[in-house]
């Protein structure tokens, strides 16, 4: 730059004052007229500025400057930890413009990695990771390349914001003294990250590098519910499956399926309004029994990840069943319903029989239901192993007797908070009677297929018996519910859940001294189904999980000391970490469940339970936000500047990123410069004469 001083010095040389000499024959000459004077400078600083910046010009030309911004703006020379995320979750399945979304990530990943220069590190940060341990960074980056070849989308991916939070913690604990995290995705906005602000390093730079997207119509299955609470093979099961239309338009005669056990069995039609859930039902009738699986489907669309959402429904074995009978207390009636001459092969129930005396000494825990038929007393030991029974699952039925102890009734009804015992109504075979059905809850689970219900209407056929002598029972209204009432006002069946499970109060005992309805064909159905009803206290439908998501499971029904193992689709075989409870055992699950459909827990050969593993709901919407709004979100949710990468190809990733980085090269805009300010200087000199003066 010393140089430019040059056309300085020699102006200023040049503008040195001759010596005067006086010289006669100039006396005449006329002086000069002053703005002659003045053009004649003007030109003169001119082209000494022209000359002096086309020097300045070229020097700047042959230093080679860049430009430099905040994006990147790191030095090539000074160590750094590359912490790339890239997004691999469902979504990154989708078309675009330029390939899956998956496939474009990739290519721009590749492009970053060509960044690393010797020094550096890098970590590659999966959203979704299958349960492995958080990735630690590496000096080869052929280690990263070959992580980054094998990486596939699946299930149970973190939010954008987690990933970012994570990768950048991890990019911090290196010894390089600067860190940036790359973000790699389709920017899908419902999983971005809420705006809870996560702890991100402050001296750590984050750049969003968008895959090329586009519109996607899609329709989404959020849940599948078992609303039956009764499974028997051969009878009627409901389902609801609730879709979200995740399509800019209505979708009209929108046709959804449900299979049972590999056949499809039902049929729902339905109009889907943009952005909305609607719920659609089905019936199915399983034809088997054990754990069954099941799924609900859509039709095709751009998404078939998400096509089918995975249930299972259990219909028992066999339900056991444990039959007390009361000291004095005739059962004949019980017996012969529970006798396997009326059951055969339709019924799956084990009954076992044993006197009020020995309830003490039982393991209630072994059975589905307990029969209480006509208890006189019951200990405090006795109300304490019931109360406990119900509230971990269980279910039970007690019918009363002419001979029990309002205490000791009491006592379990209060430990259950059911109510209170007030004596009775009535004579024992006295053939009066004293009370009717009133209201019965004919939508009540129970009742399903017990009475004929002609179209839901609400006079549907009850069979009415005759009732002489009844039990006084006044329900606490706190959990409880009449399912049929007499005409005193007061409870024939009433229900009141309490923990787990459940209690059925009876109001007459089933002999034909306190009424007929032992002999009435109404008898039969209504026991059966009590005990279905009790017994399906958690079994109906076996646990819906989120497919790469931690959850714990609990097991009933196996030894302590029992190995369980989970199998799943393809082959998929997973023992997970596992503690005994009192009377279960709990399964650790990790995010190592990352295939959709259904698992089967086995202890040995035998498949103790089914559940299903499903596609995280947030998946089904492949709406992508804009750059802008994406890197807003993330600001919000990071507390950190987002800087925006524009959209490029993978081949041109790594040119953007070290520009960005190192900064633009200006030396060609000097040199131009340089030219046209010594182009002027020459045309200025030689044709501009702004000294001529007029005469």
């Amino acid at each position: 730059m010393a140089a430019v001083a040059v056309p300085l010095f020699l102006h200023l040389f040049n503008l040195r004052q001759p010596k005067t000499v006086e010289f006669s024959s100039l006396a005449f000459v006329k002086e000069l007229q002053e703005s002659a004077v003045q053009r004649v400078r003007i030109k003169e600083w001119l082209l000494l500025a022209l000359r002096m910046l086309a020097i300045a010009c070229l020097v700047m030309a042959f230093a080679q400057p860049t430009l430099t911004s905040n994006l990147g703006g790191m030095a090539g020379s000074a160590p750094t930890t590359h912490a790339l995320v890239v997004d691999n979750s469902l979504s990154m399945t989708a078309d675009g413009e330029g390939g899956t979304y998956m496939a474009q990530a990739l290519r721009m990943a590749r492009g970053v990695l060509e960044t690393v220069e010797a020094n550096d590190e890098v970590v590659l940060w999966p959203t979704a990771q299958g349960g492995a341990g958080e990735p630690e960074p590496v000096s080869n980056v052929g280690v990263a390349q070959n992580a980054l070849s094998d990486l596939e989308p699946q299930a149970g991916a973190s939010s954008l914001a987690d990933a970012v939070a994570g990768a950048a913690e991890a990019a911090t604990q290196t010894d390089a003294p600067q860190a940036v995290v790359y973000v790699v995705g389709d920017l899908q906005a419902s999983t971005l990250g809420d705006s809870v602000a996560t702890a991100v390093p402050g001296d750590v730079q984050v750049q969003v590098l968008p895959v090329d997207t586009r519109s996607h119509s899609n329709v989404g299955i959020t849940d599948v519910t078992v609303t039956s609470r009764i499974a028997e093979v051969g009878q009627p099961v409901q389902l609801e499956a609730t879709l979200v239309n995740h399509g800019p338009e209505t979708l009209p005669d929108y046709v959804a399926s449900a299979y049972l056990a590999g056949e499809r069995v039902a049929q729902a039609t339905t109009t889907l309004e943009p952005g909305l859930e609607t719920t659609v039902s089905f019936t199915v009738t399983p034809q088997e029994r054990g754990w069954l699986g099941g799924a609900v489907a859509t039709e095709d669309d751009d998404f078939p990840v998400d096509d089918r959402h995975h249930f299972t429904l259990h219909v028992p074995e066999e339900r056991r069943v444990l039959r007390v009978q009361g000291n004095g207390q005739r059962t004949e009636y019980v017996d012969l319903a529970l006798s396997s001459e009326m059951i055969a092969d339709r019924i799956a129930l084990r009954a076992t029989s044993i006197r009020e005396q020995e309830l003490a000494s039982v393991e209630l825990g072994q059975y589905d239901a307990v029969l209480l038929v006509g208890p006189r007393s019951l200990s405090s030991g006795e109300v304490e192993a019931l109360t406990r029974y119900v509230d971990r699952g269980g279910g039970l039925l007690l019918f009363p007797s002419a001979q029990a102890r309002s205490e000791d009734y009491n006592a379990l009804f209060g430990a259950l908070n059911a109510g209170s015992f007030r004596g009775f109504s009535g004579s024992l075979s006295a053939n009066r009677t004293v009370a009717s059905f009133g209201q019965v809850d004919l939508a009540h689970p129970l009742f399903e297929g017990v009475f004929s219900q002609e179209r839901r209407r609400e006079d549907a056929s009850v069979e009415q018996p005759d009732l002489y002598h009844t039990m006084n029972f006044r329900p606490s209204g706190q959990a409880g519910q009449t399912l049929i009432e007499l005409s005193s006002g007061l409870p024939f069946l009433h229900e009141v859940r309490h923990g787990s499970g459940r209690l059925l109060l009876m109001a007459v005992a089933p002999t034909r001294a306190w009424s007929d309805l032992p002999v009435r064909g109404l008898f039969v159905p209504l026991l059966y189904r009590s005990v279905y009803y009790l017994s399906a206290s958690t079994s109906v439908s076996g646990e819906q999980l989120v497919a790469g998501r931690p959850a714990e499971l609990r097991v009933t029904g196996v030894a302590p000391d029992a190995s369980l193992r989970l199998q799943g689709p393809d082959g998929l075989e997973v023992t997970p970490e596992q503690r005994s409870l009192f009377g279960a055992t709990l399964l650790q699950l990790d995010a190592s469940l990352t295939t959709p459909g259904l698992y089967d827990v086995q202890a040995g050969s035998t498949r103790v339970r089914r559940i299903a593993v499903n596609v995280a709901p947030p998946e089904s919407n492949l709406q992508a936000a804009s750059p802008e709004a994406a890197a807003e979100t993330l600001q919000k949710a990071t507390g950190m500047p987002i800087q925006l990468v524009a959209e490029s190809g993978g081949e041109e990733v790594a040119e953007t990123l070290r520009t960005r980085r190192a900064g633009t090269e200006i030396w060609n805009v000097f040199l131009v410069l340089a030219l046209i300010f010594l182009a002027a200087e020459m045309v200025i000199a030689r044709h501009w004469t702004p000294e001529t003066a007029s005469a």
